[in-house]
This record gives C-alpha cells, sequence and structure tokens, in this order.
C-alpha cells in the first residue's frame, strides 16, 4: 500500500477513485465482448475492499467471488494474479496456496500509476488467459501500468 507519513500516529494511503473504477469496469466490459467472454469484474481500493463490481446477464455466479478473490490477490501483493503459479511453485512459498483468498489464475492485476498501488482489478469467466487479456487491454485502455 502506499502510504504517506503525516505523523508519528497514522498516514494518507492513495487509492482509486470511484469515477476511474466505474471507467475501469466499462473497459474492461468492452474488453471481454471483444474476446467473446460472460464475466464479473471487481475493482478493489488498496486496502482490498471492494469498491467497484459487475456481473454481465451471462457470467456465472461463482465466476463473482472469483473475480472479487482476485483483485483482493493482485492488490493484496502487488502482483498479477497469474505470477502466482510461479510463487507457489516454489515449496518454500507453497504454504500459501491455503490461503482462503489466494487466486493462483490469470486475470487479476494490481491497479497502479507511476509506480503507486491505488487498487485492484479482477476478471473471471473465460479462462485464465482470456481473463488476463482482458485485464490487460482493459488497463492499457485507461492509462493504468500493466505489468
Amino acid at each position: 500500500m502506499n502510504s504517506k507519513p503525516v505523523s508519528n500516529n497514522y498516514f494518507t494511503t492513495e487509492a482509486i477513485t470511484r469515477e476511474a473504477a466505474v471507467a475501469l469496469i466499462a473497459a474492461s466490459r468492452e474488453a471481454c465482448r471483444d474476446i467473446g467472454i460472460e464475466v464479473a469484474i471487481a475493482i478493489v481500493d488498496p486496502a482490498g475492499n471492494l469498491k467497484a463490481f459487475e456481473r454481465t446477464d451471462g457470467g456465472s455466479f461463482l465466476a463473482s467471488d472469483i473475480a472479487i478473490d482476485k483483485a483482493w490477490t493482485a492488490v493484496t501483493f502487488g502482483l498479477g494474479t497469474h505470477q502466482w503459479v510461479d510463487v507457489l511453485a516454489d515449496r518454500n512459498a507453497a504454504q500459501l496456496a491455503h490461503r482462503p483468498r489466494l487466486v493462483a489464475a490469470g486475470g487479476g492485476y494490481p491497479i497502479k500509476v507511476e509506480g503507486k498501488l491505488i487498487g485492484g482489478l479482477g476478471i473471471s469467466g473465460g479462462n485464465y488467459a482470456q481473463d488476463r487479456e482482458a485485464c490487460e487491454v482493459a488497463l492499457a485502455k485507461l492509462g493504468f501500468e500493466v505489468a
């Protein structure tokens, strides 16, 4: 989380705005439509709390929870969910696979601006490559970092 010390007693953080979250939902929905998948899309703030959400008419109910958890995973660790496949392959980190909300499949990205983590995006409904592609297209369209 990006924090700015204000005093010895508290700090401030930077977070995605409601307007940016709504725009990112729209860009994600468009990317998913172009790919041809019905999905759930979730955006969380830097603390992992849900900021915006949408499920397309044909999106599955299970995809809703998965999208939220992908966004949470991405913002909590500042890594794309597809990167967790390699992280969990290391036996020293394998125990993390048992964390209830951790998702190690494409479709979750941290939302970053100038290196600052301001939220997380999760898309679920296609296969892992389709979900990941939709995230990348939507983030790039709005000028967010894709890494």
